[in-house]
């Protein structure tokens, strides 16, 4: 199989790792998974309300009337409005710039002070949102809320990839997803209630974001720093006291002699972003940091987690019915979140990857071509094909959540060797909000002058990203963090580029250390 490897063991010490799942351990990810619900709630809430109507005529009055001209009808130019959709997107340019910030802090402070940098952030655009008088505080406010999402997508996927022992790291990082996931589904949830309220329901949709931002706060300050962030900050004493209580166990020379070997590499390497762009780091560099975070975003889940409730009206829904079917695809990403925690470990990545692919390419082909023959002609929709698209989108969604959803951010974070994974983390962040943002700016407008073709351009785009994992994506499933770089030592592609000067031995291994055979 292409790109793929047997799973057996990856170095002389990896075997000699022992643990045991403690409550220490499991309170310290589910405190820093929180930092996922900041991203999820604000993927919820900004759909949400830019659909409500007393936030759209006290701030963009032109959308509102546009609406109103058109509110039964199909109209996929409905929501078309630049300054609407930066109200989304400003968030994530923002978010994209902070994660640089994050990366020094993360190296230099550790992962727990970013988490708690993102919550203190995030608190203060929830509130300068929820007071906002005039664009402009909106757009403020999304800024800091943005600068906060940075630092917490750039902290949270590192801290539960480090603490995770290699045989569980697939399912305790994606706490990640699921938090972001459930934050999406309450987000709709109190988008369905508040948008009864008038006139200042979506307001309360927009303060109630504090709430998640004060749990992260408060669990921060009580979380305790990974054992590899210890240990690359020189805190040896402390590193190894944390490592035994989160796996339980006095027996962890082996797996603290692995990280301090990492962290000798790392404090050996002063420009990590500058190490990044080394050839014996391409392959990390262009899956990791690139590829991945990319693709995800170009699945076209983000468009329809924005816009959820706009494209149900601009389908012709009502109101609070498009409201009610966002709801309905946040609970698929929920169910999916658990299906991947519970099998990705069995299973591997490359399988979740694939077959999920697949039928998410099918699903966006059936939407394109519902929307082509029954839609866009200014009438009503039909309620069975009304009905179909839901059930479509909620397919689409589940593939996602099982699949690039949390495998978008837990692949990327063990892929980095210790010296370059903060910088690598912030690298991830960043193209994954620009990706973002660029969505969120372009994808109303898309829908308005390409109609169903957007669905069709997913649909490709999808087809290239499976075939970049099957091809150049190793399996990962169990393989202990500090060793997931000798993988591609033996990959058909990769090996070119990280043997070069490298002293690679007859016996398929590497500087003493065994090389995974295909």
């Amino acid at each position: 199989m292409a790109g793929g490897f047997a799973a057996g063991a990856v170095s002389e010490r990896a075997h000699l790792y022992e643990y045991r799942i403690t409550g220490y351990f499991i309170f310290a990810c589910i405190v820093a998974a929180l930092g996922g619900s900041l991203f999820g709630y604000d993927l919820g809430v900004s759909g949400g309300v830019t659909s409500m109507d007393d936030f759209l005529k006290e701030f963009f009055p032109k959308v509102y009337r546009r609406k109103q001209q058109h509110l039964k009808e199909t109209d996929y130019c409905k929501y078309d409005n630049q300054i609407l959709t930066l109200f989304t997107s400003s968030l994530y340019f923002a978010g994209l710039v902070s994660t640089f910030a994050a990366s020094y802090v993360t190296r230099n402070k550790g992962r727990r002070a970013s988490i708690i940098v993102g919550s203190i952030s995030f608190f203060l655009g929830a509130i300068l949102n929820a007071a906002a008088v005039n664009i402009a505080m909106l757009i403020i406010g999304r800024i800091f809320l943005g600068v906060g999402i940075g630092f917490g997508n750039q902290a949270v996927p590192l801290y539960l990839s480090e603490m995770a022992p290699a045989k569980v790291r697939g399912a305790v990082n994606q706490l990640f997803q699921l938090t972001t996931c459930l934050g999406i589904l309450v987000a709709n949830l109190i988008n369905y209630g508040t948008e009864k309220i008038h006139p200042w329901g979506w307001r309360l949709s927009l303060g109630l974001a504090t709430v998640p931002a004060t749990l992260m706060f408060v669990g921060g300050i009580f979380l305790p720093e990974t054992p590899n962030s210890l240990v690359e900050q020189g805190r040896l004493d402390e590193g190894r006291k944390v490592l035994e209580k989160v796996r339980g166990t006095t027996k962890v020379d082996a797996e603290f002699a692995d990280l301090i070997d990492a962290s000798n590499a790392a404090r050996a390497v002063k420009h990590p972003f500058r190490n990044l762009l080394q050839r014996k780091n391409r392959p990390q560099l262009v899956i990791g940091a690139l590829g991945i975070p990319a693709f995800q975003q170009l699945t076209g889940m983000n468009s329809i987690l924005f816009y959820a409730p706009v494209i149900f009206q601009s389908l012709g829904f009502g109101s609070g019915a498009s409201l009610y079917s966002s709801v309905i695809t946040s609970v698929a990403l929920v169910v999916a979140t658990f299906i991947s925690m519970g099998f990705v470990d069995k299973f591997g990545r490359r399988a979740f990857f694939l077959e999920a692919g697949c039928e998410m390419i099918c699903c966006m082909i059936a939407v394109a071509i519902t929307l082509a023959l029954k839609f866009g002609q200014g009438e009503t929709l039909p309620k069975g094909i009304g009905i179909f698209l839901v059930i479509l989108i909620f397919q689409f969604v589940l593939c996602y959540g099982r699949s690039w959803g949390p495998l978008g951010w837990l692949v990327p974070s063990e892929l980095f060797p210790l010296e370059t994974r903060s910088a690598g983390q912030s690298v991830v962040v960043c193209v994954n909000l620009f990706f973002t943002a660029l969505i969120a700016q372009c994808f109303l407008v898309s829908l308005c002058h390409l109609r169903y073709g957007i669905f069709l351009l997913f649909a490709g785009l999808i087809f290239i990203m499976s075939c970049f994992i099957y091809f150049l994506l190793p399996e990962t499933k169990q393989v202990p963090i500090e060793e997931i770089y000798l993988l591609f030592q033996n990959h058909w592609f990769w090996k070119r580029y990280v043997n070069d000067g490298e002293q690679v031995g007859p016996a398929g291994t590497h500087n003493g250390k065994s090389v995974p055979q295909i």
